[in-house]
């Protein structure tokens, strides 16, 4: 069994809390209801991040749990519904959810499930950007149909967004299907970003003025946080967390020309707001919107109560998307495009991989081993290592090494002796044609769970599996997919160094 390196505790930033979660839920879902009064009929509210499971939002902004947004909307449940938009070309390329490894199309049906187990009403979904060539995309449609779903199909208009008059003509929105609403407040979302939700909205609308029905729009969007300043980290963080859309922070020119004072918005948002402003205007006379960040409806800025927990919670999270961009290029053989401008990210935080905790201590397993390491931080702030060895891999070492450490067991304790571990070695060589006779983490996990049965220290460390949501890992080689699964399932956030365990042209993963 490999002995842990444990390293003393030190105060934790993960630990501390730095957001208000029951002053957000009351105020935001207040301010939502003062929006509906104000722009009167229909309003379509555009929300952009995740509705639940927002993790990002949730690691920047300690006390923000996942469900925060979802559990803000419960109070108005009964008088919304949910539209569900997803872009065809998403469809197409087999676009994956990263920090859940679905694709957009299983992770479209899983909303769908989700928000009806809360109560929700969902009926309808939107296809936006849709092609004759999108033949997935088109299987697609037919599949949701079959499960009772109704689906809008929107197709490319080109000049969008700059060709305002003929994106608002039957030529542009007019061409979209149009999609039959039962309730005033129309929440719009989707799996991720660029899914076409602010251009569904835009087409409600302009569908709606040519029948009749007065309606508006309104935004909610997490990130940025229009109050906080343009280089503040929870912003920067966002930066990073969408570097792959090449998305920018900025100063609002549009809030800065009406009010003369400087908020801090987003590119695609500053791009659109002519197309909103001259939509509205064209079907209502007037918009009620100068700027971009007029038309949000975001406060969780006036809830953050430790400005310097979040700073640096959000710091953390930019090195994490830095692996994870490198990690990714490694993986799919691209170029260091992403990873490049999440480094310049950094540098505007102040930050750089070794400011990660758990990165020192992993590498300093493998100088001294010469075999792959890995370390996790646990929530008191104790840095706990695993080496690899000739019956674990370092992560299977390192998770087995922190539950014993939490169950506070002797070092010299054995939760699985290599009578035990053996045998699943065997199966794993000899009949299941695996290379590596190394347990992974799911493995060992299982062998515990055996063990806990008749053994008081294997329970002992079973119970601890909960105490590591929210902790830190680093790996000095890229991992399976199903530790991957594992780590995530437990609520681990893992970083790796982008370089694989053995040097090959194929990796199986």
């Amino acid at each position: 069994m490999t002995v842990p390196d444990v390293r003393p505790s030190s105060p934790s930033a993960t630990a501390a809390i730095g957001f208000d979660r029951e002053k957000y839920i009351e105020l935001q879902s207040r301010h939502i209801q003062q929006r509906r009064e104000e722009i009167g009929g229909k309003l379509y509210l555009e929300m952009g991040g995740k509705l639940f499971d927002d993790h990002h939002a949730s690691r920047v902004l300690p006390g923000f749990t996942p469900d925060n947004k979802i559990a803000m909307l419960e109070r108005l449940r009964d008088e919304l519904e949910i539209l569900v938009c997803l872009n065809a070309k998403d469809l197409e390329r087999q676009k994956v959810r990263a920090d859940l490894g679905i694709t957009y199309e299983d992770d479209m049906l899983r909303l769908v499930d989700v928000f009806r187990e809360r109560g929700f009403l969902v009926e309808n979904v939107v296809l936006t950007q849709l092609e004759e060539k999108n033949h997935i995309a088109h299987a697609f449609i037919e599949r949701l149909q079959r499960l009772g779903l109704t689906v809008a199909r929107h197709g490319v208009i080109p000049g969008y967004p700059q060709d305002t008059a003929r994106i608002v003509s039957e030529q542009g929105f007019g061409a979209n299907e149009y999609t039959i609403t039962s309730r005033d407040l129309i929440v719009v979302t989707a799996p991720g970003p660029g899914s076409g939700k602010l251009a569904t909205c835009l087409s409600q609308i302009y569908h709606d003025h040519q029948r009749g029905i007065p309606s508006g729009y309104a935004k909610f969007e997490t990130f940025p946080i229009w109050d906080l300043p343009l280089e503040h980290p929870v912003n920067l963080a966002y930066e990073s967390a969408t570097a792959d859309l090449d998305d920018l922070n900025l100063i609002d020119p549009f809030h800065l020309a009406a009010y003369g004072t400087q908020v801090t918005s987003y590119n695609r948002d500053v791009e659109v707001f002519p197309l909103l402003r001259t939509l509205l205007e064209k079907l209502t006379g007037s918009s009620p919107y100068a700027s971009p960040t007029d038309m949000g409806v975001n406060l969780a800025g006036s809830c953050i109560t430790g400005d310097e927990v979040c700073r640096e919670a959000a710091r953390q999270e930019i090195i994490r998307r830095y692996y994870k961009a490198l990690m990714h290029e490694r993986i799919q053989g691209e170029d260091d495009v992403v990873s490049q401008r999440i480094g310049m990210v950094m540098s505007k935080a102040g930050c750089s991989p070794s400011d990660r905790s758990v990165v020192e201590p992993a590498l300093a397993v493998e100088a001294r081993t010469g075999e792959p390491g890995a370390a996790i931080e646990l929530a008191d702030g104790t840095i706990v290592t695993g080496k690899t060895s000739a019956l674990l891999g370092c992560s299977a070492a390192m998770l087995l090494n922190a539950l014993k450490h939490l169950a506070g067991l002797d070092d010299a304790v054995q939760l699985l002796s290599p009578s035990s571990i053996e045998p699943i070695q065997t199966l794993k060589t000899e009949h299941l044609g695996s290379r590596n006779p190394r347990l992974h983490t799911d493995e060992v996990l299982i062998a515990l769970s055996v063990s806990a049965s008749s053994d008081e220290n294997a329970r002992h460390a079973i119970d601890q599996l909960r105490s590591l949501a929210g902790c830190d890992v680093h790996t000095t080689t890229i991992l399976g997919t199903v530790d991957e699964d594992i780590f995530r399932n437990l609520g681990i956030s893992v970083t790796s160094e982008p370089r694989f365990l053995r040097k090959a042209l194929y990796h199986k993963r």
